[in-house]
């Protein structure tokens, strides 16, 4: 069983930046893909970015490329999600997600991953 839990969300102004991290823990030593994904308020959940095991597939949503970035350390068996240019239609609650396996490509498919975080939040203000 792994566990993740997200850290880094809070209150930022259009233009400015956050960086997400999940840190996950438990069953951690297989090569799994790791993903984030989004849902604000009245909307359904959102596929941001994700990232293959080796770090050498990725994989983003096009609301967000060229602003965020995704990365991860598996010797601290964690990912992060680097946002930029941040705009009041990012605001949402940010879950992260890992897969028990690894894919030929990251999914953007949210039911094929596994496991969830509890969700950190970002606000972006205008």
């Amino acid at each position: 069983q792994v566990q993740l839990v997200e850290s880094g969300g809070g209150l930022v102004q259009a233009g400015g930046s956050l960086r997400l991290s999940c840190a996950a823990s438990g069953g951690t030593s297989g090569r799994i893909d790791m993903g984030w994904f989004r849902q604000a308020p009245g909307k359904e959940r959102e596929f941001v970015a994700a990232m293959s095991w080796s770090g050498g597939r990725t994989n983003y949503a096009d609301s967000v490329k060229g602003r965020f970035t995704i990365s991860r350390d598996n010797a601290k068996n964690t990912v992060y999600l680097q946002m930029n240019s941040l705009q009041p239609e990012d605001t949402a609650v940010y879950r992260c997600a890992a897969a028990r396996v690894t894919y030929s490509y990251p999914p953007n498919n949210w039911a094929l991953y596994h496991y969830w975080g509890q969700g950190t939040q970002v606000t972006v203000s205008s």
